[in-house]
């Protein structure tokens, strides 16, 4: 064993040899209890950043521990490869999104194996290989036979620079989360998997997740949105046609005085069509499709609308109706139309207000009568119902189901139940995504792509059109298709592409067996290692990724090919990595290398001047406070690197960067080393003590128990919670009592507790550190590598204290303490308690109402 710790020797050194050995390589093994430990997979963009570290540490510490307590452990890595983020990438970059991809991979690849992570590389898989994508295309054939995946004409979130449609939640203030450029409303012929036929099953299962946290669990909830209510059919005049309403408020519904319809609804230019509105229509629908149209931004909009220059009927009061259509009426929302009701929903009755519409009441609250023209904001809790025909004088939470049913008895309506969640459009008009298998013909409508010609494969040689436009449209050897069902010539291949969530959503299956070529996976290796034991990703990702892999696993399911919904048993989504930012007044936000911390204060190193320190943030490049790992790896190592991001704070929460932070770790290793190096001739040869603790002097029992208190605690720490913060700083402890040991001299057994203490201390830090645990572990003198060990397993004797140390207080505050044999009857201690000096001089002539003695630790007197 080397004298000075040389991180850059030990780590290159074991990553060989675990890279030659293939000590991860995994096969499923029925005789062994399996463990699935998979973090979230990255995006190919080229480098790995901290958050990556972090994230990845606390799978491979989760992954390591598991292997040492004798799972068969499945630990896989891959790459997210398609998408958006590639292609606009590759576009800025002047070059091919297949090249820049797969130099990326590479790239990223290399890096992560210098972290030496416990991956099975021979299970790596990227999206963006056909022989992955082949088979979402063959289940999408499946869906489209089920009438889970059809196509239909609907509004999306369109942005004309990237060429694409976006998310709700990729809308932000207007602006494309990529490029930044405003996003409009645009009608299109998209693809959608229909995943609202699970919005139950999904939303019954999500009480069905105890290993989840419970906040990704109420988004999840949120999400899905099932709403309890009643569909309302408001007739239009002069028409044979009427307006279909969802609402959860049926009692209110002889309050509603207009209709809403939401921008985006048919009937709006319908309606308006041929009338004095159609022009303020026209450029009303224009000014809103350039609005973000999500829910939350639609709430902090001033509510405006016009009217279309129609009129419908209340069903239940008879009355004449204006129709509107508003901003803050959304498509995506019940059926897109609003019966307002301004007397008993603010959002309505602001409307009402500023447009001069009639407010009726119809619930009043107990013993109080409103009046519409004086309300300055809606009623919306309970009360007695008025102005609402054979139901006046009834509670209004009572009329809920009594007006649905009148509803259903006269055709006016139905019970019924919305979901907020609306189904996944998965039609992206860019170029680097799977090719959609369907074919359009002149004669016979869309048809599908025959399982036998699939993959329909990416031309991975077509240049990417200025601007970011698919290029696919205008190939003609990709377009252009024999019709498989007519035969005849001149039919067009789907040029669209699959969001790249569709991607996400099975990979976890795959990694079961990536080289199967017959099916999606092989279905005996999914039976053995699904679903995933632990899966780890960021919170961002609680609401589609995680959605969208739950209802693609059912999807699954119904298909035969998996036994189970849920794909992953347990989840834990990691902080944040967070840096100060600083600033320089001349030049704006600096990286960490471009600031001199040389002098008493920091100074920019582009023109001298001071700079500002400003607030602790998330760590983005647009702030410039990121740390490059590659830095840390090659001034560190990779194992002082995983230190710090396990120490620095438990994994759900954020990780403030500090650089002493990173210093200290390294600290703390050189310490443990140099102490194991100055032992290391005396203890190499000698067998771990396995005696009883009895027989040892004061200073061995206390090492001998130090050491199991410590396997015990960071074996809980790991098992029960990830506090891997708690568990390094359990290992610090048992260091402090180790390095307060003189080696030479004294008892005969101290050499072999000595073994024992370093040895588990060696254990312990293999997930941890372990390319050091494994040079630490050698040098020891074992031959095989210390994964192949066994983790090591506390004794309770051996935790046993030979004293207590006893507290006493007096009507529940301290008051003194002391120390008695661990043995001491409770009688003893109570009488030890009332005999103390401090204590009688506390009591005094006071009498005693009773004594509490609470086991081992304390005796509470109350006078």
């Amino acid at each position: 064993m080397e004298e000075r710790y040389n991180p850059k020797h030990v780590e290159s050194k074991w990553q060989n040899i675990w890279n030659e050995t293939r000590i991860f390589k995994v096969e499923a093994d029925p005789s062994r209890p399996k463990y699935y430990l998979l973090e979230m997979f990255p995006y190919p963009s080229g480098n790995i950043h901290i958050g990556h570290v972090r994230n990845y540490t606390i799978g491979d510490v989760v992954a390591r521990y598991k292997r040492m307590r004798g799972f068969n452990v499945l630990h896989p890595m891959g790459w997210d490869a398609f998408g958006m983020p590639a292609e606009n990438a590759a576009i800025a970059n002047n070059t091919h999104p297949a090249k820049w991809t797969y130099a990326n991979i590479d790239n990223m690849r290399a890096q992560l194996k210098k972290l030496g992570f416990s991956y099975d590389w021979d299970r790596e898989l990227a999206t963006c290989r056909p022989e992955y994508y082949r088979w979402e295309q063959w289940l999408f054939l499946k869906m489209y036979e089920k009438g889970l995946a059809y196509r239909k004409e609907s509004f999306v979130n369109w942005c004309e620079d990237c060429q694409t449609v976006l998310a709700n939640e990729q809308v932000e203030a207007g602006l494309c989360w990529r490029c930044g450029q405003q996003v409009r409303q645009k009608q299109l012929w998209q693809w959608f998997f229909k995943i609202s036929e699970y919005a139950d099953d999904l939303l019954l299962h999500c009480d069905q997740l105890p290993g989840w946290p419970e906040k990704v669990i109420t988004m999840q909830k949120n999400w899905i949105g099932k709403s309890i209510g009643a569909q309302i059919n408001f007739p239009l005049e002069a028409r044979d046609d009427h307006i279909a309403v969802f609402t959860t408020r049926q009692d209110t519904v002889y309050g509603a005085t207009f209709m809403v319809l939401a921008p985006e609804h048919p009937l709006v230019h319908e309606l308006s069509r041929g009338t004095a509105q159609e022009k303020d229509i026209d450029a009303f629908v224009e000014k809103i499709s350039l609005q973000d149209r999500s829910a939350k931004s639609i709430e902090g909009y001033e509510k405006e609308g016009v009217f279309i220059g129609a009129y419908c009927t209340n069903p239940l009061s008879g009355s004449r109706i204006p129709v509107y259509t508003a901003n803050f009426a959304l498509m995506e929302y019940g059926t897109g139309a609003v019966m307002a009701v301004p007397a008993h929903d603010q959002r309505d009755f602001e409307f009402a207000k500023k447009y001069g519409l009639d407010i009726i009441v119809v619930v009043n609250p107990d013993g109080k009568e409103l009046d519409g023209n004086a309300m300055t904001e809606a009623y919306v809790g309970p009360g007695m119902m008025v102005n609402s025909g054979p139901f006046n004088g009834i509670d209004n939470r009572q009329t809920l189901e009594d007006i649905a049913i009148y509803l259903e008895e006269n055709n006016l309506g139905k019970r019924a139940v919305s979901f907020r969640l609306r189904d996944w459009g998965i039609s992206r008009q860019r170029y680097w995504g799977a090719p959609i298998p369907m074919i359009h013909c002149n004669d016979c409508g869309i048809v599908p792509v025959p399982d036998a010609d699939l993959p329909v494969i990416l031309p991975e040689d077509a240049n990417v059109l200025e601007g970011g436009k698919s290029p696919l449209p205008e190939m003609e050897d990709f377009v252009n298709v024999e019709c498989p069902r007519c035969h005849k010539v001149g039919a067009r291949r789907e040029t669209d592409t699959m969001d790249t969530f569709v991607e996400s959503s099975w990979y976890f299956e795959r990694y079961c067996s990536p080289r199967y070529d017959v099916n999606m996976f092989d279905t005996k290796a999914v039976d053995y290692w699904m679903p995933v034991d632990q899966y780890i990703g960021g919170v961002e990702h609680a609401i589609l990724h995680l959605l969208y892999s739950r209802f693609y696993t059912r999807v699954l399911h119904d298909q035969g090919l998996v036994q189970f919904k849920e794909p992953f048993t347990n989840l834990l989504t990691q902080g944040m990595v967070c840096k100060e930012t600083i600033v320089c007044a001349e030049h704006g936000f600096l990286l960490p290398e471009e600031i001199d911390s040389s002098k008493d204060r920091r100074l920019c190193r582009k023109c001298g001047k001071p700079v500002t320190v400003g607030r602790v943030e998330k760590m983005s490049k647009s702030k410039k406070n990121v740390i490059d790992p590659n830095i840390l790896l090659e001034k560190y190592g990779a194992d002082t690197t995983r230190f710090f991001c396990l120490f620095a704070a438990p994994p759900e929460r954020d990780l403030e960067w500090s650089e002493q932070g990173v210093e200290g770790g390294y600290r703390f290793l050189n310490r443990v080393w140099r102490l194991t190096a100055n032992w290391m001739d005396a203890v190499r040869d000698i067998n771990p003590f396995d005696g009883s603790p009895d027989s040892l002097d004061p200073e061995l029992r206390e090492v001998f128990r130090k050491t199991h208190q410590t396997i015990y605690k960071v074996t809980r720490d790991i098992e029960d919670r990830f506090h891997f913060n708690t568990a390094i700083s359990a290992i610090m402890e048992l260091f402090n009592t180790l390095s307060g040991v003189d080696l030479n001299g004294g008892h005969p057994a101290k050499l072999p507790v000595l073994r024992f203490a370093v040895e588990s201390m060696t254990l312990l830090l293999a997930p941890i550190v372990p390319h050091y645990a494994e040079e630490l572990w050698h040098a020891l003198g074992n031959k095989s590598s210390i994964m192949l060990a066994a983790w090591p397993q506390h004794d309770d004797n051996a935790l046993e204290k030979d004293e207590l140390l006893i507290v006493i207080q007096v009507n529940g505050k301290l008051r003194s303490r002391f120390q008695v044999p661990a043995d001491t009857p409770e009688d003893d201690i109570k009488q030890l308690a009332l005999q103390d000096d401090r204590i009688l001089k506390f009591i005094g002539d006071k009498d005693i109402r009773k004594v509490i003695v609470v086991k081992n630790k304390l005796v509470n007197i109350v006078i």
